[in-house]
């Protein structure tokens, strides 16, 4: 188990009730871990902005019918495609798709890319969501698998 450490917060009486409203929608237990989920989130916008390696999805919904977005799409997933992991695609209905793309590398790269696919015309919509590789921060269990280390998802 990781070492915990206690601190004392100062906060205004409003933003706390605010703050206890929203992490009981979200079904935290207690303060301290919607707390620290906060922090691990600064901390994956940090590294994102850092341009350290990491991973996240890829997110469009298109109208497969729109002229060569097909080849288009597929071109810049080729220009890309150490960065992707994984893909899948839905047929939502008759027009519309849904491809969720799992990347990893470079923040600013992955983003260059997200940014590419989202301006290709047929896009409706398309978002990248920056997640962590996970090395940097503990666990929510308090457990660190040292990278490399095995481990079971059992």
């Amino acid at each position: 188990m990781s070492d915990l450490v206690r601190f004392g917060v100062s906060i205004e009486e409003e933003l706390l009730k605010r703050f206890d409203e929203e992490i009981e929608k979200k079904g935290y237990s207690n303060r301290s871990e919607a707390i620290r989920d906060l922090i691990r989130d600064q901390i994956v916008a940090e590294e994102w902005e850092s341009d350290e390696d990491t991973v996240g999805t890829i997110t469009i919904v298109y109208d497969h019918h729109t002229r060569d977005l097909s080849a288009n799409l597929t071109h810049i997933q080729h220009s890309f495609e150490g960065e992707i992991k994984s893909v899948l695609h839905i047929h939502l209905d008759h027009h519309n798709c849904l491809e969720v793309l799992v990347v990893a590398g470079k923040g600013k790269l992955l983003q260059q890319f997200a940014d590419q696919l989202v301006s290709i015309k047929g896009v409706k919509h398309g978002k990248l969501t920056m997640t962590t590789t996970g090395s940097a921060i503990p666990t929510k269990g308090g457990h660190h698998h040292p990278h490399g280390a095995e481990h079971s998802h059992e």
